[in-house]
């Protein structure tokens, strides 16, 4: 072999190792929820140059109803460039088919409130080099996602400092005859209450000014458009800063895929303010 494809050989071999070394590390985690007796996997995205020496701020995200953990990096592969974008570990927990990330008062094995909100929470400060405090913790979600984002740090702002939906179902009673809501939290004609006090629009009473960084959007053809700015409404009204964006689109993954790109800026800047 002569000198020039050596040294050609050597540039490719460098050049692949440092696109390894420069790039998000995919992990399928086994996580286990004492709540609900079962292990339960989890997608976790480590950016490039992730090392222990090093803490890093965390991204919840969502999926939506019928789907699972490996819906995001599956439907939307860039968010591996996005963890690497903003070093970011960014976590994709399994909420189930119709799951809602509520802890069921109908169903003791669905309790995935627990599982989301402090179970996996615990697992990946424990096994990650993470930012352990809700400086360094956002959520988000799409559709159901949206709404289990939400309604998970309108309860949970010990833990997370920031918040994100979309085309979320933040407002559940207008689909009380779908998407198996009524598995979770039984028929709303026969528990109106219990849907009263776990439907997200409803809960806004809970966040203090300026207690949790919140940001959601949602396409104008969107089937949520009407509840989504009834929520930005009921901000607005109780004077609760917040983000709150219309684009084009409707309830698919080609709207989402783009919609996580202004939401990681979104949380990048409340992370870094946080520093």
């Amino acid at each position: 072999m002569n000198t020039y494809k050596k040294t050609l050989l050597l540039l490719i071999t460098c050049f692949i190792t440092f696109i390894k070394a420069n790039a998000a590390t995919v992990d399928t985690a086994l996580t286990h929820s004492d709540a609900m007796h079962k292990d339960i996997k989890a997608v976790v995205i480590k950016p490039a140059g992730y090392n222990t020496n090093k803490k890093f701020p965390v991204l919840y995200l969502l999926h939506g109803f019928s789907g699972n953990y490996s819906d995001w990096i599956t439907k939307v592969p860039a968010i591996a460039g996005l963890a690497d974008q903003y070093q970011v570990i960014i976590v994709c927990p399994d909420g189930a088919f119709a799951g809602w990330y509520f802890d069921s008062p109908a169903n003791k094995e669905w309790q995935f409130e627990t599982y989301v909100g402090t179970e996996l929470v615990n697992y990946i400060d424990k096994h990650y080099a993470t930012i352990n405090d809700k400086s360094g913790r956002a959520i988000t979600g799409l559709s159901m996602g949206g709404h289990g984002a939400m309604y998970l740090a309108f309860k949970h702002q010990d833990k997370f400092g920031a918040a994100g939906s979309m085309s979320g179902v933040v407002d559940i009673r207008p689909f009380a005859d779908s998407f198996g809501i009524e598995q979770m939290l039984g028929k709303y004609s026969e528990h109106p209450d219990t849907w009263e006090k776990n439907t997200v629009i409803n809960m806004v009473y809970l966040i203090k000014p300026n207690s949790l960084a919140i940001t959601f959007d949602c396409g104008y053809d969107d089937f949520t458009f009407k509840v989504n700015s009834a929520l930005h409404d009921e901000l607005l009204m109780r004077k609760i800063p917040h983000d709150f964006t219309v684009r084009p689109g409707t309830h698919n993954w080609e709207y989402w895929g783009n919609s996580i790109n202004y939401q990681m800026l979104f949380f990048s800047r409340f992370f870094n303010k946080q520093k």
